[in-house]
Protein backbone atom coordinates (compact mmCIF):
# COMPACT_ATOMS: atom_id res chain seq x y z
CA UNK A 1 0.00 0.00 0.00
CA UNK A 2 1.27 3.63 -1.20
CA UNK A 3 2.45 5.83 1.85
CA UNK A 4 0.20 8.66 1.71
CA UNK A 5 1.45 12.32 1.46
CA UNK A 6 -0.41 15.66 1.39
CA UNK A 7 1.37 18.06 -0.85
CA UNK A 8 0.77 21.89 0.26
CA UNK A 9 1.61 24.03 -2.45
CA UNK A 10 2.44 23.33 -6.19
CA UNK A 11 5.64 22.29 -7.09
CA UNK A 12 7.49 21.51 -10.12
CA UNK A 13 5.42 19.20 -12.29
CA UNK A 14 8.06 16.40 -13.36
CA UNK A 15 8.81 16.05 -9.65
CA UNK A 16 4.92 16.33 -8.36
CA UNK A 17 4.30 13.41 -11.19
CA UNK A 18 6.66 11.33 -10.05
CA UNK A 19 5.13 11.72 -6.12
CA UNK A 20 1.75 11.22 -8.06
CA UNK A 21 3.45 7.59 -9.18
CA UNK A 22 4.95 6.23 -5.95
CA UNK A 23 2.40 7.82 -2.81
CA UNK A 24 -1.09 8.32 -2.37
CA UNK A 25 -0.99 12.38 -2.98
CA UNK A 26 -3.37 14.64 -1.36
CA UNK A 27 -3.45 18.46 -2.72
CA UNK A 28 -3.79 21.10 -0.38
CA UNK A 29 -3.84 24.25 -2.69
CA UNK A 30 -6.67 22.08 -4.61
CA UNK A 31 -9.28 21.44 -1.66
CA UNK A 32 -12.42 23.58 -1.83
CA UNK A 33 -11.63 23.28 1.80
CA UNK A 34 -8.24 22.93 2.93
CA UNK A 35 -9.50 22.46 7.05
CA UNK A 36 -11.97 19.58 5.83
CA UNK A 37 -8.94 17.80 3.73
CA UNK A 38 -6.62 18.10 6.66
CA UNK A 39 -9.12 16.58 9.03
CA UNK A 40 -10.39 14.00 6.20
CA UNK A 41 -6.73 13.00 5.83
CA UNK A 42 -4.86 13.27 9.42
CA UNK A 43 -5.69 9.71 10.23
CA UNK A 44 -3.36 8.16 7.36
CA UNK A 45 -0.81 11.09 6.06
CA UNK A 46 2.44 10.06 6.93
CA UNK A 47 4.18 12.59 5.10
CA UNK A 48 4.24 16.53 3.45
CA UNK A 49 5.87 18.22 0.77
CA UNK A 50 5.93 21.89 0.61
CA UNK A 51 8.74 24.56 -0.27
CA UNK A 52 11.33 26.42 1.40
CA UNK A 53 9.19 29.53 1.34
CA UNK A 54 5.48 28.49 2.22
CA UNK A 55 7.23 25.77 5.27
CA UNK A 56 4.47 24.59 7.30
CA UNK A 57 2.87 25.85 10.45
CA UNK A 58 3.13 24.69 13.64
CA UNK A 59 -0.78 23.99 13.90
CA UNK A 60 -0.58 22.05 11.00
CA UNK A 61 2.12 19.65 12.29
CA UNK A 62 0.36 19.01 15.50
CA UNK A 63 -3.06 18.44 13.44
CA UNK A 64 -1.73 15.41 11.69
CA UNK A 65 -0.49 13.02 14.27
CA UNK A 66 0.76 10.29 12.09
CA UNK A 67 3.12 12.33 10.20
CA UNK A 68 6.90 11.54 10.09
CA UNK A 69 8.19 12.86 7.37
CA UNK A 70 8.10 17.06 6.07
CA UNK A 71 9.97 16.97 2.99
CA UNK A 72 10.90 20.73 1.81
CA UNK A 73 11.45 21.41 -2.27
CA UNK A 74 14.10 24.15 -1.15
CA UNK A 75 15.22 25.21 1.84
CA UNK A 76 13.11 26.62 4.55
CA UNK A 77 14.24 29.52 6.44
CA UNK A 78 12.39 30.03 9.79
CA UNK A 79 9.18 28.56 7.89
CA UNK A 80 9.05 25.34 9.68
CA UNK A 81 8.61 25.15 13.27
CA UNK A 82 12.04 22.59 13.78
CA UNK A 83 11.96 22.28 17.41
CA UNK A 84 8.07 21.42 17.58
CA UNK A 85 8.51 19.25 14.56
CA UNK A 86 11.91 17.28 16.39
CA UNK A 87 9.58 17.48 19.21
CA UNK A 88 6.78 15.38 17.41
CA UNK A 89 9.39 12.84 16.08
CA UNK A 90 9.00 14.13 12.67
CA UNK A 91 11.79 13.99 10.02
CA UNK A 92 12.48 17.70 7.90
CA UNK A 93 14.49 17.35 5.40
CA UNK A 94 15.44 20.43 2.73
CA UNK A 95 17.09 19.90 -1.36
CA UNK A 96 20.45 21.56 -0.70
CA UNK A 97 22.12 22.90 -3.87
CA UNK A 98 23.77 25.74 -5.60
CA UNK A 99 21.59 28.79 -6.28
CA UNK A 100 23.98 31.45 -6.36
CA UNK A 101 24.99 31.67 -9.83
CA UNK A 102 21.13 31.89 -11.43
CA UNK A 103 20.32 34.42 -8.74
CA UNK A 104 23.30 36.66 -9.83
CA UNK A 105 22.57 36.32 -13.73
CA UNK A 106 19.00 37.77 -12.77
CA UNK A 107 20.17 40.43 -10.66
CA UNK A 108 22.31 41.27 -13.25
CA UNK A 109 19.31 40.90 -16.02
CA UNK A 110 17.12 43.16 -14.07
CA UNK A 111 19.76 45.70 -14.05
CA UNK A 112 20.37 45.52 -17.70
CA UNK A 113 16.48 45.33 -18.28
CA UNK A 114 15.79 48.18 -16.38
CA UNK A 115 18.65 50.57 -17.33
CA UNK A 116 18.30 49.88 -20.95
CA UNK A 117 14.70 49.97 -20.68
CA UNK A 118 14.06 46.49 -23.17
CA UNK A 119 10.70 45.54 -21.44
CA UNK A 120 9.60 49.05 -22.77
CA UNK A 121 11.56 49.18 -25.93
CA UNK A 122 9.56 45.23 -26.53
CA UNK A 123 6.36 47.06 -26.20
CA UNK A 124 7.22 49.53 -28.49
CA UNK A 125 7.86 47.04 -31.16
CA UNK A 126 5.26 45.22 -30.39
CA UNK A 127 2.52 48.05 -30.49
CA UNK A 128 3.83 49.16 -34.11
CA UNK A 129 5.64 52.43 -32.65
CA UNK A 130 8.89 52.09 -34.71
CA UNK A 131 7.66 53.38 -37.95
CA UNK A 132 6.70 56.46 -35.91
CA UNK A 133 9.89 57.45 -34.29
CA UNK A 134 12.65 56.38 -32.50
CA UNK A 135 12.76 54.67 -29.05
CA UNK A 136 13.96 57.24 -26.15
CA UNK A 137 17.19 56.00 -25.30
CA UNK A 138 17.83 53.96 -21.89
CA UNK A 139 21.34 54.23 -19.66
CA UNK A 140 24.50 52.43 -20.64
CA UNK A 141 26.08 50.52 -17.65
CA UNK A 142 30.17 51.12 -18.57
CA UNK A 143 31.66 53.22 -16.17
CA UNK A 144 28.69 53.32 -13.71
CA UNK A 145 28.95 52.25 -10.62
CA UNK A 146 26.78 49.11 -9.00
CA UNK A 147 26.39 49.65 -4.93
CA UNK A 148 25.81 46.18 -3.61
CA UNK A 149 24.30 45.89 -0.49
CA UNK A 150 25.19 42.04 1.19
CA UNK A 151 28.41 40.86 -0.10
CA UNK A 152 27.94 37.15 0.67
CA UNK A 153 28.58 34.74 -1.84
CA UNK A 154 25.53 36.04 -4.04
CA UNK A 155 26.78 39.78 -3.18
CA UNK A 156 30.11 38.96 -5.00
CA UNK A 157 28.75 37.02 -7.85
CA UNK A 158 26.74 40.11 -8.77
CA UNK A 159 30.19 42.01 -8.28
CA UNK A 160 31.98 39.51 -10.74
CA UNK A 161 29.66 40.09 -13.47
CA UNK A 162 28.58 43.75 -12.57
CA UNK A 163 32.42 44.18 -13.31
CA UNK A 164 32.24 42.19 -17.02
CA UNK A 165 29.84 45.25 -17.45
CA UNK A 166 32.47 47.94 -16.92
CA UNK A 167 30.91 48.75 -13.66
CA UNK A 168 32.78 49.96 -10.53
CA UNK A 169 31.72 47.96 -7.72
CA UNK A 170 31.10 48.73 -3.60
CA UNK A 171 29.24 47.33 -1.00
CA UNK A 172 27.44 47.76 2.49
CA UNK A 173 27.08 45.08 4.83
CA UNK A 174 27.22 44.71 8.63
CA UNK A 175 30.88 44.73 8.31
CA UNK A 176 33.89 45.46 5.71
CA UNK A 177 34.87 41.91 3.99
CA UNK A 178 38.93 41.77 4.43
CA UNK A 179 39.46 39.24 1.85
CA UNK A 180 38.15 41.85 -1.39
CA UNK A 181 39.35 45.09 -2.28
CA UNK A 182 35.74 46.41 -3.22
CA UNK A 183 35.57 49.96 -1.35
CA UNK A 184 33.24 49.23 1.84
CA UNK A 185 30.27 51.85 2.74
CA UNK A 186 29.55 51.45 6.39
CA UNK A 187 26.64 54.13 5.88
CA UNK A 188 23.89 52.77 3.74
CA UNK A 189 22.95 56.27 2.51
CA UNK A 190 26.43 57.15 1.48
CA UNK A 191 26.65 53.59 -0.79
CA UNK A 192 22.96 54.94 -2.51
CA UNK A 193 24.68 58.13 -2.81
CA UNK A 194 27.77 56.76 -4.73
CA UNK A 195 25.66 54.27 -6.56
CA UNK A 196 24.02 54.78 -10.20
CA UNK A 197 22.47 51.18 -9.43
CA UNK A 198 21.97 49.94 -6.08
CA UNK A 199 21.29 46.45 -5.54
CA UNK A 200 19.45 44.25 -2.81
CA UNK A 201 21.37 41.23 -2.28
CA UNK A 202 21.37 40.91 1.82
CA UNK A 203 19.80 38.79 3.90
CA UNK A 204 16.27 39.27 5.56
CA UNK A 205 16.06 39.83 9.52
CA UNK A 206 14.78 41.93 11.66
CA UNK A 207 17.24 44.31 11.54
CA UNK A 208 17.16 44.64 7.71
CA UNK A 209 13.57 45.03 7.68
CA UNK A 210 12.37 48.27 5.26
CA UNK A 211 16.27 48.90 5.09
CA UNK A 212 15.92 50.65 1.43
CA UNK A 213 13.65 53.51 2.65
CA UNK A 214 12.47 56.86 1.58
CA UNK A 215 16.17 58.25 2.67
CA UNK A 216 17.78 55.84 0.83
CA UNK A 217 15.85 56.04 -2.03
CA UNK A 218 16.57 60.04 -2.00
CA UNK A 219 19.97 59.46 -1.67
CA UNK A 220 20.10 57.38 -5.03
CA UNK A 221 18.75 60.28 -6.37
CA UNK A 222 16.61 60.57 -9.59
CA UNK A 223 18.99 59.00 -11.78
CA UNK A 224 19.86 56.13 -9.85
CA UNK A 225 18.33 52.35 -10.30
CA UNK A 226 17.10 49.80 -7.52
CA UNK A 227 17.72 45.96 -7.70
CA UNK A 228 16.33 43.36 -5.41
CA UNK A 229 16.34 40.17 -5.90
CA UNK A 230 16.67 39.27 -1.94
CA UNK A 231 13.49 39.80 -0.07
CA UNK A 232 10.72 41.84 -0.47
CA UNK A 233 10.82 43.29 3.36
CA UNK A 234 14.29 44.38 2.91
CA UNK A 235 12.61 47.43 0.42
CA UNK A 236 9.80 49.65 1.75
CA UNK A 237 7.66 49.09 -0.96
CA UNK A 238 5.13 52.19 -0.77
CA UNK A 239 8.37 54.77 -0.41
CA UNK A 240 9.67 52.31 -3.54
CA UNK A 241 6.41 53.10 -5.08
CA UNK A 242 6.39 57.11 -4.03
CA UNK A 243 10.18 57.66 -5.47
CA UNK A 244 9.12 56.07 -8.77
CA UNK A 245 6.02 58.07 -9.15
CA UNK A 246 7.41 61.07 -8.31
CA UNK A 247 10.52 60.50 -10.20
CA UNK A 248 12.88 60.21 -7.49
CA UNK A 249 14.21 57.58 -8.41
CA UNK A 250 15.00 56.33 -12.27
CA UNK A 251 13.14 52.94 -12.11
CA UNK A 252 13.40 49.65 -9.95
CA UNK A 253 13.84 45.92 -11.46
CA UNK A 254 12.57 43.97 -8.47
CA UNK A 255 11.98 39.54 -8.29
CA UNK A 256 10.74 40.13 -4.66
CA UNK A 257 7.59 41.87 -3.12
CA UNK A 258 6.22 42.57 0.38
CA UNK A 259 3.32 40.08 -0.15
CA UNK A 260 3.85 37.59 -2.83
CA UNK A 261 2.45 36.72 -5.00
CA UNK A 262 0.78 40.32 -4.46
CA UNK A 263 1.96 43.26 -6.50
CA UNK A 264 0.53 46.59 -5.75
CA UNK A 265 -1.91 47.61 -8.60
CA UNK A 266 0.30 51.40 -8.49
CA UNK A 267 3.47 49.50 -8.85
CA UNK A 268 2.71 46.96 -11.50
CA UNK A 269 1.27 49.77 -13.88
CA UNK A 270 4.67 51.13 -13.35
CA UNK A 271 6.19 51.98 -16.76
CA UNK A 272 9.99 52.57 -15.45
CA UNK A 273 9.40 48.89 -13.13
CA UNK A 274 10.76 45.41 -14.11
CA UNK A 275 8.82 42.88 -12.27
CA UNK A 276 9.31 39.41 -12.26
CA UNK A 277 7.46 35.94 -10.33
CA UNK A 278 10.64 35.51 -7.64
CA UNK A 279 12.07 33.38 -9.86
CA UNK A 280 15.82 33.95 -8.78
CA UNK A 281 16.27 29.71 -8.31
CA UNK A 282 13.78 29.55 -10.59
CA UNK A 283 15.67 27.55 -13.42
CA UNK A 284 15.01 24.08 -14.92
CA UNK A 285 18.35 22.60 -13.36
CA UNK A 286 17.98 23.83 -9.82
CA UNK A 287 14.04 23.00 -10.32
CA UNK A 288 15.40 19.11 -11.59
CA UNK A 289 18.16 19.19 -8.84
CA UNK A 290 15.75 19.68 -6.02
CA UNK A 291 13.05 17.71 -7.40
CA UNK A 292 15.58 14.78 -7.42
CA UNK A 293 16.40 15.33 -3.42
CA UNK A 294 13.40 15.52 -2.40
CA UNK A 295 12.51 12.32 -4.28
CA UNK A 296 15.43 10.54 -2.79
CA UNK A 297 14.42 12.10 0.80
CA UNK A 298 10.95 10.75 0.66
CA UNK A 299 12.43 7.08 -0.65
CA UNK A 300 14.93 6.69 1.66
CA UNK A 301 12.79 7.51 5.08
CA UNK A 302 9.71 5.06 3.92
CA UNK A 303 12.07 2.83 3.07
CA UNK A 304 13.38 3.06 6.72
CA UNK A 305 17.14 4.20 6.01
CA UNK A 306 18.63 7.32 6.75
CA UNK A 307 17.55 10.41 4.88
CA UNK A 308 19.96 12.96 2.69
CA UNK A 309 19.32 15.98 3.79
CA UNK A 310 17.88 16.14 7.34
CA UNK A 311 18.26 19.79 8.82
CA UNK A 312 16.99 20.38 12.18
CA UNK A 313 18.54 17.31 13.83
CA UNK A 314 18.86 16.67 17.30
CA UNK A 315 22.79 16.14 18.81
Amino acid sequence: MKPEILVLVPIYAPTLAALERDYTVHKLWTARDPDALVKEVSVSVRGVVTTGSSGMSGGLIEALPRLEIIACFGTPHGTVDLALARGRGVTVTNTPDFITNDVADLAIGLMVAVMRRIPQADRFVRAGKWAAGLFSPGTGLGGKTCGIIGLGAIGRAIAKRAEAFGMSVCYHGPRRKEDTAYPYYPDLESLARESNCLVVACTAMPETRNLVNARILDALGPDGFLVNIARGSIVDEQALIAALREKRIAGAGLDVFWDEPGVPAELAAMEQAVLAPHIGSTTREIREERGSKLLENLRAHFAGQPVLNQIGKAG
